[in-house]
């Protein structure tokens, strides 16, 4: 199927889901109201690690109104530890803290009131005797021999130290002319959603059901929750009709979910945790990748890159987690849209006593993408070669599609050049390098960014046995059913929780393009966990792929069924019968025909009239599995990955204020190629979006501790977010390359802007204050450090020796 041929599919059509957010009609975890509904505050540790000696709870129990204080012990000794990604038993991750607090801020004990305010207000009466024990904070320190171990029994801080080696590295580098090393620093931070995390479990013990609303965005979340809570799965019921108040990854809650749902069934009535500011950003388990890399490559006189040693190692916090997957991710794309032929890969996951790492947007690559990038950049230097000539050298050709990287993923398809030659032509590069030059005669410090990066998308999991063997997932499947009632009306399922997506308008716009019918005529819900089909939600740039792949079939399953009801009623071969908006008629005769309404009405209540063996009804479903997936990593550890990779190239134009270090992004232009583009809108949504999430993480947000082992990023008043005066209007400019592997062509967009964004303010920054031999290599790179540095660097250049 061609663009053209397109009825719904690539238009730009209104998303369905706005209408009901823009009105203030949403539905979130917050808003829903169960009678006599009891709630929770925490009391957290205030040390980086601590032993816990004992928990006096007397004084917040006689207070009138509080129910109950949970204490750690209690809790582990009703439940299982949450499940971890890697092989790691003795690093037991639970909700509250049992003897030994971690980081400043874990959860301690629970305490359980008529109303938040008078639960905190106990939480203040729990007195809780500490002993402070030794702290590591930094990655690098923790790795290291003789550091304090944040947990005992596990006997180090490493969680994970694996390196692959894919092709001839040794030889590439002693073939090759130059090689350049580089130490690069990923900051600590995260996606900081507007709305925190928010959990209400109710256990009815007559029918033996907790339901279970949360803000939640994580596979396998229900299956989760009863593991730790000792219960069948068809015990936890999990409301999928909850709208979600971004996430981006960081909405696991887990241990959330847990807490209240152990505490509901002690208790015998509802019980809601809502977070404060305070509580998410401090132990809400969200904050992002902290990684340093250690990065060598070797190359030729023309800047062609032959061979790529990385070392990445990862500051995952105070427990594993699932943190540790995204070293993994990135393999699927380790030599980003290049054609590097051989690749050493060291990933490290060190714990530490900060707040435990999770998913965040892109799950690992934008780091490495931002790795890449940074040493492509000094190629360009070392050989005095352009940056932008440089990238184009080392791209993959359209020619070569599709390609075979070293680690044993096969990229699906791509134009990156035609990409590069668009945003190029569009931003008139000669005339942008003229006005960064005019900028600099004015005093500016001025430079042009650049950066190309893949977006790997339909999450298949063998990153997950790549790096736990005992894992043997080969599956990460997305579901629909669609069912067509008496009336002719079509009602579609999504079994998964909404989390800003646009997963309705995917779903009515998949099946209105198969069944040739008005989108808006297709009502889609999401049905409860226990009458779900399989779904591992919104992660990895997946859902336009999988659920979008799902709704396909599902549909086509439902046209191929009218085409055999029609043929049969109109007693004609089934090669001779035509679909047409919802009517199938005979090819040779249209006027021979069944209407959409006359072919439900047989399906529905004319059984006579129904082909032989042929159910009654109309309601189809289909399981789809990963295209390109289903195997386990080979025995040297290659793995295919993902099955398909979108590209993007940004292009942007900064100028810095030297007095004040102060940036400001003049323009901004991307080129972004996610094949056939389902809904325009909402791949600028998410484009945009992920680009202000990139300047954020480039320029501004951290997770920043004192020397202390606190956390000095406690609100948004310290954590600084990039507003509409620090995110510019952004020029988008689409291609299309089709991916082999997907229904309409299309690839994912989910995590756009942020993969290249924050490589390409890198590369801005770097290109404006070279001129004073600076170079910066770690991000953020915030204004107050970056002032510093063009201050002492103008000192210096402004320093005469004395005469003698």
């Amino acid at each position: 199927m061609t663009a053209k041929s397109f009825r719904f599919v690539s238009t730009d059509r209104r998303v369905r889901e706005d209408r009901r957010f823009v009105v203030g009609k949403g539905r979130f975890a917050a808003d829903i109201a169960a009678a006599g509904t009891r709630h929770v505050a925490l009391v957290t540790c205030p040390h980086p690690a601590a032993r816990i000696l004992a928990i006096d709870k007397a004084a917040a129990l006689a207070v009138p109104g509080v129910h109950y204080v949970l204490d750690g012990r209690e809790l582990a000794a009703a439940t299982q530890p949450l499940l971890a990604g890697l092989d790691t038993p003795k690093v037991p991750r639970r909700p509250l803290a049992v003897d030994v607090g971690r980081y400043a801020g874990e959860w301690v004990a629970a305490v359980v009131a008529e109303t938040r305010a008078l639960a905190e207000d106990a939480a203040e009466l729990v007195r809780v005797d500490y002993q402070p024990l030794p702290f590591v904070l930094d990655g690098e320190a923790a790795y290291a021999p003789g550091s304090p171990i944040v947990h005992a029994d596990h006997g180090s801080n490493v969680l994970l130290d694996r390196t692959f080696v894919w092709g001839e590295v040794e030889k590439d580098f002693a073939e090759s002319p130059h090689r350049l090393s580089l130490c690069l620093k990923w900051g600590r931070s995260s996606t900081v959603p507007v709305e925190t995390f928010a959990a209400l479990a109710s256990w009815d013990p007559w029918r033996e059901v907790l339901d279970v609303y949360a803000s939640v965005q994580m596979p396998r979340f229900p299956d989760q929750v009863a593991l730790a809570l000792k219960l069948p799965g068809s015990s936890v019921r999990v409301h999928n009709d909850v709208d979600v108040g971004g996430s981006y990854g960081v909405k696991r809650g887990i241990k959330h979910a847990v807490l209240v749902g152990y505490l509901s069934r002690r208790l015998g009535f509802p019980v809601r945790l809502v977070e404060d500011r305070l509580e998410n950003m401090r132990a809400g388990d969200g904050h992002g990748p902290e990684r340093n890399f250690d990065i060598e490559v070797a190359f030729d006189e023309m800047g062609l890159i032959r061979s790529m040693k990385m070392r990445a190692l990862d500051n995952v916090g105070a427990y594993a987690g699932r943190s540790p997957f995204q070293l993994g991710k990135p393999i699927g794309a380790i030599v980003g849209p290049y054609r590097i032929q051989s690749v050493q890969y060291r990933a490290i996951a060190v714990t530490s006593n900060k707040t435990v790492q999770e998913a965040v947007r892109a799950f690992g690559q934008s780091p490495t993408n931002y790795a890449i990038e940074r040493v492509i950049e000094e190629v360009a230097r070392h050989r005095g070669l352009d940056r932008l000539e440089v990238r184009r050298r080392n791209l993959i050709r359209a020619d070569e599609f599709p390609y075979l990287i070293p680690s044993g993923t096969t990229y699906d398809s791509g134009d990156y050049h035609a990409v590069v030659d668009k945003v190029v032509a569009c931003a008139d590069y000669a005339a942008l390098v003229a006005e960064r030059d005019r900028l600099r005669a004015q005093g500016l410090l001025a430079g042009i960014g650049i950066a190309a990066c893949l977006e790997p998308s339909g999450a298949n999991s063998t990153f997950e046995p790549l790096l736990n063997p005992k894992n043997e997932t080969t599956t990460y499947t997305d579901s629909c059913r669609i069912n067509v009632d008496l009336s002719g009306a079509v009602t579609a399922t999504v079994h998964t929780l909404s989390a800003g997506q646009g997963h309705e308008t995917l779903v009515g716009t998949v099946i209105g393009e198969v069944l040739e019918i008005d989108p808006d005529r297709i009502r889609v819900v999401r049905p409860d966990s226990l009458t779900s089909l399989p779904s591992q939600s919104p992660v990895g740039s997946r859902m336009a792929i999988m659920l979008g792949g799902a709704a396909f079939h599902a549909a086509q399953n439902l046209k191929a069924r009218l085409l055999a009801i029609a043929a049969h009623d109109l007693k004609i071969a089934p090669e001779r019968a035509a679909y047409g908006a919802g009517d199938v008629f005979e090819r040779s005769a249209p006027q021979n025909r069944r209407t959409w309404t006359e072919l439900v009405t047989i399906a529905h209540r004319n059984f006579h009239r129904l082909p032989p063996n042929t159910e009654p009804g109309l309601a189809f479903t289909h399981v789809m599995q990963v295209p390109t997936g289903g195997q386990l990593p080979t025995a040297d550890c290659r793995v295919q990955m993902y099955p398909c990779f979108a590209f993007e190239f940004h292009l942007l134009l900064m100028a810095i204020d030297p007095d004040l270090g102060k940036p400001e992004i003049k323009r901004y232009i991307v080129g972004h190629d996610c094949g056939t583009v389902i809904n325009p809108k909402i791949v600028r949504g998410m484009t945009m979006g992920g680009i202000a999430h990139g300047i954020g993480a480039a320029l501004y947000e951290e997770f920043a501790y004192d020397a202390q082992g606190q956390l000095v990023a406690q609100s948004l008043m310290d954590y600084l977010l990039p507003s509409a005066h620090e995110v510019p209007p952004v020029e988008i400019i689409h291609h299309v390359t089709p991916s082999p592997h997907t229904v309409f062509g299309q690839k994912g967009s989910g995590e756009s802007g942020y993969l290249g964004a924050p490589a390409a303010i890198a590369s801005a920054v770097n290109d404006a204050v070279r001129p004073l031999g600076i170079v910066v290599n770690s991000l953020p790179i915030k204004m107050a450090q970056l002032g510093d540095m063009i201050a002492a660097a103008r000192d210096k250049s402004n320093t005469v020796e004395a005469p003698k």
